[in-house]
């Protein structure tokens, strides 16, 4: 299952972008893919895990800034800062809030100093999904090491986004913005996971406001209906139907099985195995993105079928959703779910 998932991974990182299957290496590496990438590998039952954690962690370390922020992309040995952005924070510091717990010493040094970097600077992020992915950061910090000098800074995102949520929350519409874009699942998952150390209703309410509009949205046809990143889904509009991305689908995934960590409500189970289906056929085109002979995820779906090419966020993707779904169903994992 991780075969194209290490084809795309060399001594630097995971590469971006694939003609196909095969990696193209002018197209550079990214924090957020290579952060992801690390946690998905944190996972991994594989040999190789151990070297591709370090590799991972090693790209992240050599790109991070004084300031703690990170230069998000990486081509022929120069970074660029032309997709630089907050979420490529918020993914830093997640990413490394999973790494701070690695049973290797020198992976788990490397994410705590990543960290103290970082996470002054990390409060102060303005969008939401940036915030979201701190949010997790700390909340999985706390978790791990005790750490309840965070709680208040947690709060404070998590009251950021429930903000936002009461401004924008109107008749049917119960969500954080005007519009749905990408990684929409991202925003209910992060208020599900401080649920866990807060307890707060408030917060549980909107999370499941929130979660349970989306679903209500994307799944009433019986298979995934991911919201198309040509034109997004703003508010007294139709869903766009194209492309839909496999992060997308995992996002719902992930968000379902924090949904049901903390309410422990069997639908958010179904609800999981429905969006993960969608890799598999169950979907507007009845294709599979996934690829059993390469191993990899195709990275959308089009109006003519699917984008051929098989790049580093679709395979993350699949295989984060294919392990989480199995961790919390087969070995009952009851904690803090990553997002991608």
């Amino acid at each position: 299952m991780f075969d194209h998932f290490k084809n795309m991974t060399d001594s630097t990182g995971i590469i971006q972008f694939s003609n196909l299957s095969k990696p193209l290496l002018e197209s550079g590496y990214t924090v957020d893919d290579n952060a992801r990438a690390l946690i998905v590998a944190i996972d991994m039952e594989e040999l190789e895990r151990d070297k591709l954690i370090k590799t991972y962690i090693r790209f992240l370390k050599e790109a991070q800034n004084v300031d703690g922020t990170w230069q998000n992309l990486k081509v022929h040995d120069k970074y660029y800062t032309v997709i630089n952005s907050e979420d490529s924070i918020g993914r830093g510091v997640l990413a490394a809030s999973f790494a701070a717990g690695c049973n290797i010493a020198e992976v788990r040094g490397a994410a705590q100093e990543m960290l103290r970097k970082v996470l002054p600077r990390a409060i102060n992020v303005s969008s939401p999904r940036a915030m979201a992915y701190v949010l997790l950061g700390m909340v999985n910090i706390i978790e791990i090491s005790g750490r309840t000098n965070l709680v208040p800074q947690a709060k404070y995102l998590a009251n950021k986004l429930i903000k936002l949520y009461d401004l924008n929350c109107s008749g049917g519409w119960h969500w954080f913005e005007d519009k749905l874009t990408y990684c929409n699942a991202l925003l209910p998952h992060a208020l599900f996971g401080f649920y866990m150390i807060d307890n707060d209703t408030k917060i549980l309410r909107v999370a499941k406001n929130t979660l349970d509009f989306l679903t209500d949205s994307l799944l009433k046809k019986g298979y995934l209906y991911i919201v198309g990143n040509q034109g997004w889904w703003s508010r007294k509009s139709q869903i766009p139907p194209y492309d839909q991305q496999p992060v997308d689908a995992a996002s719902i995934v992930l968000a379902c099985l924090q949904a049901f960590v903390v309410t422990n409500e069997k639908e958010y189970i179904t609800m999981a195995q429905i969006a993960y289906n969608w890799y598999w056929g169950k979907n507007i085109n009845n294709l599979p993105l996934y690829n059993e002979k390469t191993q990899g995820c195709y990275d959308a779906l089009v109006p003519h079928g699917v984008n051929l090419n098989q790049g580093a966020e679709a395979v993350i993707s699949f295989l984060m959703a294919h392990q989480i779904l199995h961790n919390v169903i087969e070995k009952k994992q009851n904690t803090l779910i990553p997002a991608v």
